[in-house]
This record gives structure tokens, C-alpha cells and sequence, in this order.
């Protein structure tokens, strides 16, 4: 099978897998009174849009807490990921697989149940009904993730620079930012884009932490569309979208770059 047909095959899977399920969000964002058997919404209009935006909506401000949460999910998720992952990726030690079957349950275990489980513990530290709580929360599923990605960016990663730096009389500090950091950026990238996106997009445990007090993308989501507003809930649909389409754009330019942590250094 030659390049051009490989690059066809692949874009009529792209079409039809990530690009058809879309259509139907997209046009409820623009459409009025699209009903079955119509192909199309009879009428097209920006409305949806408007109200969305309009002074006293709510999505402005559960964009912001959204963007906020995810942020510092994320980049809680980065600053106990990286050590993590050093220690996996690089060094060999009993109990190794217990430690990455633990990181695991989290993604294994029902949300509903991790959920519940972990809402007694912050209702004794009062943190249930806040953004901190459920900016914590969002650690159960993102920092497996950032785990696991920079694991596997260390076990690539060649630690013997760090051995050459020192013994040109780099300080520790110099080390972290000059030697260590340039070398699994990109690895920190998709980790952090990765974290970001599971954050983002999270509902059961902000609702379960947040106590409905929280206001998320995700929320409002699902409540517009239990209530039946398809063109409120095509508007949230794309906007919660977005980001997943820019990291996927991102990821895919990254994963296929090289880099020291990625490539297994420049050749």
C-alpha cells in the first residue's frame, strides 16, 4: 500500500471518527428548531451564541473556573509527576510493580466510587464544596497520567549528562535547569497538556467534591442536555471541545519530533 493511500485510508478514519460525531454539536450551537426527519436545521442562527455570552450566563464564569482548575490540577499534577516518574523510569526497586498497579487503580476503579470514597475524607478537612478540593481531586485521575508518561520519558533518558555536568562543577540548581530540563521538555509538554485535558473535562468528581457549588464546562454540559436545550448544550459541547482539538493538534506535532528525553538524544 503506497503513501497516498495510506494518507487517504487515514483521513476517512479521522473524518469519520473524530470529525462526523462532531457535526451534530456544531450545528445544534447554530441551529433553531432542528427537528427528525430534517437532514439540516431549518433555521440557522447565532443565538445560542449570544446567550451563552450574554451578561448573565454562567458559562463565562465556569469557563474561567474550568481554565483555573485544570491549570492548577495540572501543574500539581507536573510537580509531583516528574520526581515519580524519575524514580520509575530510571532506577529498579522491589515493590516497583505495586507502585505502578496503584497508580493505576485510579483509572481502573469507577469514578462514582473513587468519588465517594475520597468525599469523606475532605469532609473532615473541610475542603468539599471548594475549588482547592476539587482542584485536589483532579489529581486522582491526572497525575497517573503525568506518572506514567514521565516515566517513560526518563527510561529514555540518558542521566550520565548529569554525571559530566557535575564533574564540570555544575551546581545542582545548573543541573535541573540546564541539563535535566531541556532534555524531557517535551515529555513535560504532553504530560502537562495530557493532565490538563483529564481535568478538564472531569465531572463525576467535581460534582461529587465540588457539591454543585463549582461550576464547570462539564456541568453545565450535562445539565443542558438533561433539560433538553440542545443549542445551549451544542454551544458548551464546542467549547469544551476546544481544548481537547488544540492538545491533540500539539501532542500529535510533539510525539513525532525528537528530542534527548524522546529520541534518545540528537544524531
Amino acid at each position: 500500500m503506497n503513501m497516498g493511500l495510506l494518507r487517504v485510508v487515514a483521513g476517512l478514519v479521522l473524518v469519520c471518527c473524530l470529525v462526523a460525531p462532531l457535526l451534530p454539536l456544531g450545528l445544534w450551537s447554530v441551529a433553531r428548531g432542528w427537528f427528525f426527519p430534517q437532514v439540516l436545521p431549518a433555521t440557522w442562527t447565532l443565538e445560542p451564541w449570544a446567550r451563552a455570552f450574554a451578561p448573565r450566563s454562567e458559562i463565562p464564569g465556569a469557563l474561567l473556573t474550568t481554565t483555573t482548575v485544570a491549570l492548577a490540577s495540572a501543574g500539581l499534577a507536573l510537580a509531583l509527576g516528574i520526581p515519580a516518574g524519575r524514580a520509575l523510569g530510571l532506577y529498579k526497586f522491589r515493590g516497583k510493580a505495586l507502585v505502578e498497579l496503584a497508580l493505576l487503580a485510579p483509572v481502573i476503579v469507577p469514578g462514582i466510587a473513587v468519588g465517594l470514597g475520597i468525599h469523606g475524607v475532605f469532609l473532615r478537612l473541610g475542603l468539599t464544596n471548594s475549588m482547592a478540593g476539587v482542584i485536589l481531586v483532579h489529581l486522582v485521575p491526572t497525575l497517573p497520567y503525568v506518572v506514567f508518561v514521565m516515566s517513560g520519558v526518563f527510561a529514555n533518558y540518558d542521566a550520565e549528562a548529569e554525571a559530566q555536568a557535575r564533574s564540570l562543577g555544575a551546581r545542582p540548581m545548573q543541573v535541573l535547569w540546564h541539563v535535566m530540563l531541556p532534555a524531557i521538555a517535551p515529555g513535560v509538554m504532553v504530560a502537562g497538556l495530557f493532565a490538563f485535558l483529564v481535568s478538564w473535562s472531569q465531572y463525576i468528581l467535581t460534582l461529587t467534591i465540588g457539591g454543585g457549588r463549582v461550576v464547570t464546562l462539564p456541568l453545565l454540559l450535562y445539565a443542558q442536555a438533561g433539560a433538553g436545550r440542545n443549542d445551549q448544550a451544542g454551544v458548551l459541547a464546542m467549547l469544551s471541545l476546544a481544548p481537547g482539538l488544540v492538545i491533540l493538534a500539539l501532542t500529535a506535532r510533539q510525539l513525532t519530533g525528537r528530542g534527548l528525553a524522546l529520541g534518545g538524544g540528537a544524531r
